[in-house]
């Protein structure tokens, strides 16, 4: 599996503390839901993390890379 990661996710990533391996994790264990068809963009949450991405043929392109939070905000 092949990612791709745009700059904004990178410096989300690393800001936020989240690795590859878990974005990568996240892309291919996650719960997706389509966010944009005309774009073609998913949304992947899976365990603490939430990544937005385009999957370009046998590519896979992140845009966003989250931490989620607890349902009571915290």
């Amino acid at each position: 599996m092949e990612l791709l990661l745009s700059k904004h996710a990178l410096e989300q990533a690393r800001e936020r503390g989240v690795g590859i391996n878990e974005i990568k994790e996240t892309v291919q264990k996650g719960a997706k839901n389509l966010q944009s068809k005309e774009e073609g963009k998913i949304v992947s949450l899976y365990r603490h993390i939430k990544v937005i991405f385009k999957k370009l043929k046998n590519k896979y392109f992140v845009i966003s890379v989250m931490i989620r939070r607890e349902q009571n905000g915290k």
